[in-house]
């Protein structure tokens, strides 16, 4: 019975399962397949030879990796970025979503959104270089700065700032951008409920605290779990364009420190321990942030 309940599922969803098809075969190709190379973090590798032909070294490389004073300093700056992003991310995208939500002048609303996720689809070349000229000695906010009767500030050449300025300018980039999914959630609320609110006498202010947010509460939940999940994993291009020799201490992430000190110097076991420590810490991420939301009754991803 229960073989032939599943026989006439698997029919039923016979075009789903379909049209799903080129996406597994992408992940397997691109993936999964991909994974195989791990071997080269307990190899002493020679690009000239064979896999098979490499000298194994065990976890020499991880001992090297651990052993390494600039692998924790790279550590500490992506966990300070990234932790600095989720805050300040998660906040600014929702609270962008609400405002949004409560505009009734629809051709307002729709150039405020249409301009706020433009940004997500300029190079971070480019958005380097915008935040570099506004941040410039000679930029606007030094022209406020000076109009205020305050002293102008190099702030491309302050360490102390470079986390901050790299959180929010992916904070400008990106906020319009993750804006959309909670908008979406939005719209699946039911309506009713607003009119039935607003019979009530509730104010725009508890309708936002009592129904929007509650409403995308789970949404909240599931993306918060796959941000922490990847929190390890920001990437160096930010880094690498807002980054000159004098805050290079503090622009130095384990992408970055992968890329020059793997890479860069042709170690690429020593790289590759690199990366399958992000995917460790990843998983782990996951699963505990997963765990936690369970725990507290919460929306979870499995």
């Amino acid at each position: 019975m229960l073989k032939t309940s599943f026989s006439v599922r698997l029919y039923r969803q016979r075009y789903l399962l379909l049209f799903s098809m080129p996406f597994v075969v992408w992940l397997i190709v691109f993936k999964y397949i991909p994974l195989s190379g791990w071997i080269i973090a307990f190899e002493d590798f020679k690009p000239h030879r064979g896999f098979l032909e490499q000298e194994f070294v065990g976890f020499k490389h991880f001992k090297a990796l651990f052993s390494a004073p600039m692998f924790y300093q790279a550590l500490t700056n992506t966990l300070g970025m990234s932790v600095l992003g989720l805050m300040f991310g998660f906040t600014t995208s929702i609270t962008f979503a609400v405002l949004l939500n409560e505009l009734r002048f629809l051709p307002f609303k729709r150039f405020t959104q249409t301009v706020s996720y433009l940004p997500h689809f300029v190079s971070w070349v480019i958005a380097a270089n915008i935040v570099a000229s506004i941040l410039a000695p000679s930029g606007p906010l030094n022209e406020i700065l000076v109009l205020l009767g305050l002293e102008p500030v190099n702030f491309m050449l302050k360490p102390n700032l470079f986390w901050w300025i790299v959180v929010f300018a992916d904070v400008w980039k990106e906020t319009g951008w993750n804006a959309i999914i909670y908008l979406a959630a939005m719209a699946g609320i039911d309506s009713q409920i607003y009119e039935a609110a607003e019979i009530d006498g509730t104010s725009r202010l508890q309708k936002i605290w009592y129904i929007t947010l509650p409403g995308i509460r789970s949404t909240v939940v599931i993306l918060l779990i796959l941000t922490i999940g990847n929190i390890i994993n920001i990437g160096f291009e930010k880094q690498f364009l807002l980054g000159n020799a004098v805050v290079a201490q503090k622009a130095l992430v384990l992408d970055k420190y992968a890329l020059d000190f793997g890479i860069g110097l042709f170690r690429y076991s020593f790289g590759t321990a690199i990366g399958i420590f992000k995917s460790v810490v990843s998983v782990i991420l996951l699963f505990a942030a997963n765990s936690a939301a369970k725990k507290f009754g919460e929306e979870r991803l499995f």
